[in-house]
């Protein structure tokens, strides 16, 4: 189980969003997050979510360039 870091969320609550004690403790945990916009935030990369990324785009392809869309071959090659 993580630890709250309470120092911080007070911090956050009190100075950020200038609420005022009696309502910073009224206020869930979950209630003060979304205010944070902690819901904006990307969710944790698993190990599951990893394999599914690494299956859609497996290493060895070759990145595509701004060459590509000009039908150049590369820097030393004559259109």
């Amino acid at each position: 189980m993580s630890r709250i870091d309470w120092p911080g969320l007070m911090r956050a609550g009190l100075f950020e969003l200038r609420l005022t004690p009696e309502v910073f403790w009224r206020l869930t945990p979950i209630e003060l997050k979304i205010m944070l916009g902690a819901e904006n935030t990307a969710p944790a990369l698993t190990r599951a979510r990893l394999e599914e990324l690494a299956a859609a785009f497996p290493d060895g392809r070759r990145a595509r360039t701004d060459d590509d869309d000009r039908g150049f071959d590369g820097p030393n090659c004559s259109p």
